[in-house]
């Protein structure tokens, strides 16, 4: 998203403490903010005013946030709406995006999704607005497949994949297993200078050391038991090209060694063979290993190291880019739905929000593996919690059904302003309900809501 143009963002919320908290935290992230409180001001102020987002609730009394959806998207359909629902409204969720609706977020609204899922929406509206930036909006596409993220995080990856891909430099992908580094190195090859040559793939964990030296540097006919023939290695099949070397950090000092010689000489022999063969390919290597901590440890060879981190991209694991959970999710329920030939439309608001909070510590391919099995096990027409892998499953029971568990949550900010507030009355709660411009029957309902009845009433 720009940083040279000022954000104004209308929140639509039929509830004056929420407007209040909502409008108060964008202040804090250097948003403008303006407050409507039914569907009908809402689209008063959009067809008077330019805002770069709407934050609506469904829910309100004189025109809902579907019909005034309807009435926005008619008047200026280049401004993201992103929709505020309770997990009962699932069918008005669904039916939202439908009409147009960017995303939605399911109440109570969790701070850092809220803050990802607005400047993805943003920085959506601003690419369309100005072609300068040679990404697809949110995302890369590399031979069909999709790098997905418009988080912070994935928006740096990928700025960094354009900047560097059209250099000569070697190129060390590091991040948790799961987190897509060889997507990126497909990215990597695919802007490149060198696109139109081969990209070759090697899983230096999945070969014995013998077998990978020959897989790498290719044997001459005879040179061990079942080489029957000449054949040419990796490095010489990736010639005007990329070699990808993945699991980097599970090879063997040895084969380190061997490495190194072929970085710095640029020419390798086969296994068995006395001639010099000259080396023509880039190298984009990848690990999950702390290479650092490998040096100290004496397992991996320093030199070997800074030859290969030229420069290091960085994957982020799923948990540090939550806010490119749904935009994931929903990519894979397509990608699967198609693939098994099912009807599949959409994921329920509850079971949505336990994927945005579940910690997914196998990342991105947990969470295609879980969206796969849904959509393989579900019954009905929604991606639901019945359909959970037995993992998150068992999350949930332990943790997933708090929903104040913290304080990033406007729940949990709404419980304080409360109490507050009733302090400052002496447990009045006819004068706290004046002051927070709610009904006194909606006060002593959230006071249940939040178990502290009692306690208001006693302060």
């Amino acid at each position: 998203m720009k940083k040279n143009r000022s954000v104004t963002l209308l929140v639509v919320d039929d509830e004056q403490v929420h407007r209040y908290m909502l409008c108060s935290l964008f202040a804090e992230w250097g948003w403008n903010c303006r407050e409507a409180d039914d569907g009908t001001s809402a689209v008063a102020a959009v067809r008077e005013g330019s805002f770069d987002a709407v934050l609506m609730d469904v829910r309100m009394t004189t025109m809902d946030g579907m019909e005034a959806l309807k009435k926005i998207r008619a008047l200026n359909p280049a401004i993201p709406v992103i929709i505020m629902t309770a997990y009962s409204s699932v069918d008005a969720a669904v039916e939202a995006i439908k009409i147009g609706a960017h995303d939605y977020l399911t109440k109570p609204l969790d701070f850092d999704r809220l803050r990802s899922t607005l400047e993805a929406a943003m920085g959506h509206r601003r690419e369309e607005e100005s072609h300068d930036d040679p990404a697809p909006d949110g995302e890369l596409v590399i031979a069909g497949r999709r790098m997905i993220g418009g988080s912070a995080p994935m928006k740096r990856l990928q700025e960094m994949v354009l900047q560097v891909a059209p250099t000569t430099a070697g190129v060390l992908i590091t991040g948790e297993s799961g987190t897509g580094k060889e997507l990126i190195a497909e990215a990597l090859h695919h802007y490149s200078n060198r696109s139109s040559g081969p990209l070759v793939k090697v899983n230096c964990a999945a070969l014995a050391e013998n077998l990978l030296e020959s897989e790498l540097f290719g044997h001459e006919k005879g040179a061990f038991t079942g080489a029957d023939s000449r054949r040419e290695g990796k490095f010489v099949q990736a010639r005007g090209g990329t070699l990808f070397l993945d699991e980097i950090g599970e090879t063997s000092p040895a084969m380190q060694v061997k490495l190194l010689r072929v970085l710095q000489e640029h020419e390798l022999q086969r296994v068995g063979g006395g001639e010099t063969i000259k080396v023509d390919a880039r190298i984009v290597a990848a690990t999950n290993r702390d290479l650092e901590a490998e040096i100290r440890a004496g397992r991996f060879r320093e030199d070997l190291y800074y030859r290969l981190n030229v420069v290091v991209l960085e994957v982020p694991p799923l948990r540090r880019r939550s806010g490119d959970i749904p935009l994931l999710t929903n990519y894979f329920i397509e990608k699967y739905a198609a693939k098994n030939n099912r009807q599949v439309a959409g994921i329920t608001p509850e079971c949505m929000d336990i994927f945005n909070r579940y910690p997914w510590p196998g990342n991105v391919r947990e969470l295609e593996n879980a969206v796969e099995r849904g959509v393989i096990l579900m019954r009905g027409n929604y991606l639901d919690i019945d359909s959970l892998p037995l993992a998150v499953e068992r999350w949930r029971n332990d943790h997933g059904r708090d929903q104040a568990d913290g304080p990033a949550t406007l729940r949990e900010a709404e419980r304080l302003l409360i109490i507050k507030t009733l302090k400052e009355t002496g447990g009045n709660k006819s004068e706290a309900a004046r002051r927070l411009q709610i009904s006194r029957k909606t006060l002593s309902n959230k006071l249940h809501s939040y178990g502290i009845a009692k306690r208001g009433a006693e302060k």
